[in-house]
């Protein structure tokens, strides 16, 4: 049986056109002075813990978001990551505090894995003219005449 994979990022795209996730979000919420008080004392709290916690791939794997590399690389939680889901939710809570939209998306192919540890992947998104799998395939259209 296939892992599955969820996301977390933002709903409309950043001027770039990319998708933020949701730490971005958040960062971007306490770099631009937004969070409250108790609000950027939970984030410092947080992001602490998930620093002294978990690998970052970054750090890992420091080509796995190099964008020539990996262009549109995104970060990825395997479907177990229970407690780190868990964590996450509570960063969609101060989003939603603020505004900000987000969307969760689930898959069980999130595209060419770059990088793998125990409760995430980074994967660079597939690419139509190389992934797509219809390309030799019979014609979809019909004909109303047919």
């Amino acid at each position: 049986m296939a892992v599955g994979f969820i996301r977390f990022q933002s709903a409309v795209p950043s001027r770039s056109g990319r998708f933020p996730g949701v730490f971005a979000m958040a960062n971007g919420l306490a770099l631009q002075g937004r969070l409250s008080t108790i609000d950027m004392a939970w984030w410092r709290a947080a992001n602490a813990h998930l620093t002294e916690s978990y690998v970052d791939p970054s750090t890992a794997a420091p080509e796995c978001y190099d964008r020539t590399l990996n262009p549109g690389a995104r970060a990825w939680f395997k479907d177990g990551a229970r407690d780190q889901i868990g964590l996450v939710r509570e960063y969609l809570v101060v989003l939603d505090r603020y505004g900000v939209g987000w969307v969760e998306l689930r898959t069980n192919a999130p595209g060419r894995i770059v990088y793998e540890d125990d409760v995430q992947v980074i994967a660079v998104p597939y690419d139509y003219d190389r992934d797509w799998p219809l390309h030799d395939g019979p014609s979809l259209r019909t004909s109303a005449s047919a």
